[in-house]
C-alpha cells in the first residue's frame, strides 16, 4: 500500500506513462486474486468496488426490473435487506424475507415454498454476520438457478476462511469484503457476475476507455468500475489475499474456529450466558452471545474495561434475525477470532465475564488445559 501511495502515485487505466503502467499492473493483480478467491475462470468478470456494501447496491439495482418478485431471508444483512426494502417501498419490487429458525439457518425448503412465477431474484447472505452460522448455499442458488432466476451471495462474512460455493450451483453473482477475512483495508471489495448475468452501472463516469462515447462501456469491468481506482485499497487486498492464500483457508479456518469453540465452551459454562448460533465450526469463527441482567452494550464496555477486549454489541446492521433468536430488545455482543488472536484472548473473554458474574478465577476452567501448537503464521 505504501508503495502504491509512495511510489506510484498515479491512477489506474488512466495514461500511458511509466507510473500509469505500474499502476494498471496492480489493480489487475487485485483482480487477479480476487478471481482465485471467487473461483472465476475469467478475471474481467470480477469488478473491483468500495465495498461489499457497494457491491451488493450495485447488483441489485442493476439487476433488478419493476414488477420482479425478490425472496430474500431473515439471517441476511441490512446491505441486502435496505436496498431491497427501498425498491419494495418505491414499488418497483415485490419483496418477501423467508424466516430463519433460532440458530439463523434457512430452510432451502422455505424458500422453495416462497417461491412465485413472478420470481426472478433470490438474495442470501452465505453466513450470519450475528450468529456465524452458514448456509447451505449450493441448495439455496440451485433453486433459483432450476428455476430460472438469478442468485446473489453476500460473502462478506466468509470469504478467506470459508471456502466459497463451487461447482453447478455456484450462485450467480459473489460479492466479498476486503477488509474482513481477505486481510485487506477498508476501501477494497469483490463483485463477481458471471457470464450472461449483466448488472447495469450505478454509477457513470470516466472509465478510461471508449471515452468518444457517452453510453457506458458494454465491458462488465469497464462499466462497474467508473472513476479513479482506489489504488491503495486494490494493492492492500491483493497483498491481503496472497497472505491468506500461502497460509492456507483450511489452516486459517482451523485456527479461528478452534478458538472460538473453545470460546463457547468456557462461556457455556457460564450461568446466565446464552450463547447463539450452533458452534457447528463449519462457518466463520464468529461467537454471538448475551448475559442475562445486562445490556449487550454494558458488556461490551466492561469487556474493554477489565480486559482490553473489544467486542460489537447491538444489532450488528441485521435486525431482522434478531427477531428469530430472539434479541431483539437489545441485541447482543459479538466476538470474532482471527488469524493473529492466540488462547489467551479466549481466556481474557472468559475471565471477564466471569468477573462480570462475579464467579471466582476458582470456579472457572481453562478451555485451553494443554498447550496449543503456534500457528506458523505467528512464530
Amino acid at each position: 500500500m505504501l508503495h502504491a501511495v509512495r511510489d506510484i502515485g498515479a491512477a489506474a487505466g488512466r495514461g500511458i506513462h511509466a507510473d500509469a503502467r505500474r499502476a494498471d499492473a496492480v489493480r489487475e493483480g487485485a483482480r487477479e486474486a480476487a478471481a482465485r478467491i471467487v473461483g472465476a475462470a475469467d478475471p474481467r468478470r470480477v469488478a473491483l468496488v468500495s465495498g461489499a456494501t457497494f457491491g451488493l447496491n450495485v447488483a441489485i439495482h442493476g439487476l433488478v426490473e419493476p414488477g420482479w418478485h425478490v425472496v430474500a431471508t431473515a439471517a441476511d444483512h441490512n446491505a441486502t435487506l435496505r436496498p431491497l426494502q427501498w425498491l419494495a417501498d418505491l414499488g418497483v419490487i415485490d419483496l418477501e424475507v423467508v424466516p430463519c429458525d433460532a440458530s439463523g439457518l434457512v430452510d432451502p425448503d422455505d424458500v422453495a415454498r416462497a417461491w412465485r412465477p413472478a420470481t426472478r431474484l433470490l438474495v442470501f447472505s452465505h453466513a450470519s454476520n450475528v450468529t456465524g452460522t452458514l448456509q447451505d448455499a449450493a441448495a439455496l442458488a440451485g433453486i433459483a438457478r432450476v428455476r430460472g432466476a438469478i442468485s446473489i451471495l453476500d460473502a462478506a462474512q466468509t470469504a478467506g476462511v470459508v471456502p466459497l460455493p463451487s461447482g453447478d450451483w455456484v450462485p450467480d453473482v459473489v460479492v466479498a469484503a476486503g477488509h474482513k477475512w481477505l486481510q485487506g483495508p477498508e476501501g477494497g471489495a469483490i463483485l463477481f457476475a458471471r457470464e450472461g448475468i449483466e448488472p447495469r452501472p450505478l454509477v457513470q463516469g470516466g472509465t478510461g476507455s471508449t471515452s468518444d462515447d457517452l453510453r457506458m462501456p458494454t465491458d462488465l469491468v469497464d462499466r462497474l468500475e467508473a472513476g479513479t481506482p482506489n489504488l491503495a485499497a486494490l494493492a492492500g487486498l491483493s497483498a491481503g489475499i496472497a497472505w491468506v492464500e500461502r497460509q492456507g483457508i483450511g489452516a486459517l479456518a482451523a485456527h479461528g474456529q478452534g478458538l472460538a469453540s473453545a470460546c463457547r465452551s468456557g462461556l457455556a459454562a457460564l450461568p446466565g450466558v446464552r450463547l447463539l448460533g450452533t458452534g457447528g465450526g463449519e462457518g466463520p469463527p464468529i461467537v454471538g452471545f448475551t448475559v442475562e441482567g445486562y445490556d449487550p452494550a454494558d458488556i461490551a464496555v466492561l469487556l474493554e474495561q477489565i480486559a482490553g477486549v473489544q467486542a460489537r454489541a447491538g444489532r450488528h446492521c441485521a435486525g431482522l434475525i434478531h427477531r428469530h433468536l430472539p434479541t431483539a430488545a437489545e441485541g447482543s455482543v459479538r466476538l470474532g477470532f482471527g488469524p493473529f488472536n492466540i488462547p489467551d484472548d479466549v481466556r481474557a473473554v472468559i475471565a471477564a465475564v466471569a468477573a462480570i458474574l462475579d464467579i471466582p478465577d476458582t470456579d472457572t476452567v481453562d478451555p485451553f488445559p494443554s498447550p496449543t501448537q503456534v500457528p506458523r503464521w505467528q512464530e
